[in-house]
């Protein structure tokens, strides 16, 4: 089933999270490795590839909001507590908002500090602020504060994942695994 039910995630759901979860580890290894890089061309390449996931990232986190919005959301355990309901909730919209904030906060790096980019030698990625050097050292800082946010809330979000799964027993682990069926 493509869509999504009231007890399991559908197939566009499970691809956009998984397929958002490998980019974001790829992301996370391409910044580091980039950085860690002498300057030659190799380096110059890894931040294209970087900038350019950074981009596609942007555009399926979209994706998955507006198909999250056009269809029913699972539900949580009925017997769970109404605090674990509101951390749920509230934690899927902080890694919403880092997940989009990130890559924003990378272009306006991009742009303040004049550097063009051809996502994925493509096509031009247009500037959205002027060239400021000031703003872009302190969005550096910002999208290295959204990278350590980002990875606090994942670390919480796989760890209540794996309680539910290990420690309370419920199925909401097994509802978002590849190849499972959503049931009616």
């Amino acid at each position: 089933m493509l869509r999504n039910t009231e007890t399991a995630w559908g197939t566009i759901a499970k691809l956009l999270h998984w397929g958002i979860a490998v980019l974001i580890v790829a992301q996370i290894v391409l910044g580091l490795v980039a950085i860690g890089w002498r300057l030659s061309p190799t380096k110059l390449n890894l931040f294209i590839w970087h900038k350019s996931l950074g981009i596609l990232l942007l555009a399926l986190i979209a994706a998955r909001l507006l198909w999250r919005f056009a269809n029913p959301t699972p539900r949580l355990p009925a017997d769970m507590p109404g605090w674990e309901r509101l951390a749920a909730h509230a934690s899927h919209a902080l890694l919403y908002i880092c997940m989009f904030a990130l890559p924003v906060s990378g272009w306006i790096i991009n742009s303040a500090a004049n550097v063009p980019l051809r996502v994925f030698w493509l096509f031009p990625l247009p500037p959205i602020t002027a060239p400021d050097k000031a703003l872009a050292e302190t969005m550096k800082l910002v999208h290295l504060g959204l990278i350590v946010a980002l990875g606090v809330v994942l670390a919480i979000h796989v760890a209540a994942a794996l309680r539910h799964h290990f420690i309370k027993r419920t199925d909401i682990l097994l509802r978002m695994l590849p190849g499972r069926s959503p049931t009616p």
